[in-house]
């Protein structure tokens, strides 16, 4: 199996002739199957003697595959979509075929410089210091639970041996799921859920006003905040500097949830609606989302990251050579230990096409969510439910339940047409365009729209 033959080169050649084929196309939006229709049309793919590599190569192509939507599909607008360069998607696949791990300084240092470009970068757009830093983990799921432990050992250091009876956090409701789960259900911490205003916003008067009403038990053990600059239901951006000051006052951590939004900061149409996220102590952008890298990615950076690696750093004597002083190894700055060096792809797309290039197609995702607001304005069949401030449009047909808007998200599917699906908000079913595509266009809103009526 490790022995690089004809046999390999031939295997190769044919991957390698998908992958071109891949980045040359634009992929059709594909469809999702049943495990029942897969196990009819792909039947028992790992065997004791294998099927070999042309049969696996066939399935994945002409079975597997299709059975995949593709997120970067112009009309893919559920969820949060992505849409990786050429370039991004390209490197990734060299950096799947060169074994490079990028856990450590002496293992993978020209991975990690490289990396550590990208993350100056991002570093620079939020405002954080010449010393911060932090690393490329899976999601926003991992950066946020990393940076919350890294908060929570720094609380613990603080306070030394006067520590609460329970630890918490403050968030609200729009907050990602991904946060209320670290935090109540692996780090067994409590979080004070604040009601956000009329557009789900976390507002500094808002925390304040909840502070008041809480037992100083509580409100002893609140050692973090977290913020969101991007909501991924609503697309709206949080008070951040009304929530930075209330931490400042408070001593508590500040971190800010860009999963989605963050990209924004590198538009300047967009950037005063990140005010105050410069006090950050950690913060969160996923590169595969709006800022056109391959899954998975996620930089996590930290205004001070020896606070963070005095928390993740882990201590076992095999590691001796690689927990060297003054060395910076990613593996220190988040929970896990093993990673690829996930940043690369995004970090050479940034290298081949410079930042600007970056600016100009945020901006134009920016241009295209405006014309599809006006869409909606001008339908008497929709409601925009929330004033956007990003790239998300969520908005109701009126008169729809439930099912209606179940059966045209499928319809539109199964044309394959277009991805997108119903939500909620304030209780009630609506459906949303998450715009980070900037091959999408006007008029592939206008015909959803249309499709509507």
């Amino acid at each position: 199996m490790h022995i690089y033959s004809e046999a390999t080169a031939a295997m190769a050649r044919s991957l390698a002739d998908l992958c071109l084929d891949r980045l040359g196309m634009q992929a059709p939006l594909d469809e999702s199957r049943t495990p029942a229709e897969l196990l009819i049309t792909a039947g028992e793919t790992v065997t004791a003697d294998g099927i070999g590599a042309a049969r696996a190569v066939e399935l994945w192509e002409q079975v597997l595959a299709p059975a995949c939507l593709s997120v970067d599909h112009p009309r893919y607008l559920s969820f949060i979509p992505g849409a990786p360069t050429k370039a991004a998607a390209a490197f990734d696949m060299l950096v799947g075929a060169s074994s490079v791990y990028g856990g450590s300084w002496l293992e993978g240092s020209g991975a990690v410089y490289a990396e550590n470009q990208a993350l100056r970068w991002i570093s620079d757009l939020v405002g954080l210091p010449d010393t911060a830093g932090g690393v490329f983990v899976q999601g926003g799921t991992i950066g946020n639970l990393s940076a919350l432990v890294a908060a929570r050992a720094a609380a613990r250091h603080r306070r030394g041996s006067e520590l609460p009876a329970r630890w918490a956090v403050v968030i609200t409701g729009e907050t990602h799921s991904s946060v209320k789960h670290a935090l109540q259900e692996v780090m067994d911490v409590d979080v004070v859920l604040v009601p956000g205003d009329a557009r789900g916003r976390l507002t500094g008067d808002a925390i304040r006003t909840t502070l008041a009403t809480l037992v100083p038990e509580v409100r002893g053990g609140i050692f973090a905040v977290v913020a969101t600059a991007g909501s991924t239901n609503l697309g709206v951006v949080d008070d951040i500097a009304g929530i930075a000051a209330v931490a400042g006052e408070q001593g508590w951590w500040l971190h800010v949830d860009g999963a989605y939004g963050g990209a924004g900061l590198a538009a300047p149409s967009v950037r005063a609606l990140f005010d105050g996220i410069e006090q950050a102590d950690s913060f969160i952008v996923d590169p595969h989302k709006w800022l056109f890298a391959p899954y998975d990615c996620c930089a996590l950076i930290y205004r001070e990251p020896v606070l963070a690696r005095a928390a993740h750093t882990q201590k076992a004597g095999y590691l001796d050579p690689v927990t060297v002083e003054g060395e910076w190894n990613p593996s220190d700055f988040s929970v896990q230990l093993t990673r690829r060096a996930r940043g690369l792809p995004f970090w050479f797309s940034l290298a081949v096409h410079g930042t600007q290039a970056y600016v100009h197609a945020i901006e134009t995702t920016l241009a295209i969510t405006r014309e599809g607001r006006a869409l909606i304005d001008a339908a008497d069949h929709l409601r925009l439910l929330v004033e956007p401030d990003l790239s998300v449009l969520i908005f109701e047909r009126i008169g729809w339940d439930d099912a209606d808007y179940s059966a045209w998200s499928a319809q539109l599917l199964a044309e394959g047409f277009a991805f997108v699906t119903p939500t909620r908000h304030d209780g009630r079913v609506c459906t949303r365009f998450a715009i980070v595509n900037p091959t999408t266009t006007a008029d592939d809103l206008a015909q959803i729209v249309d499709s509507m009526r």
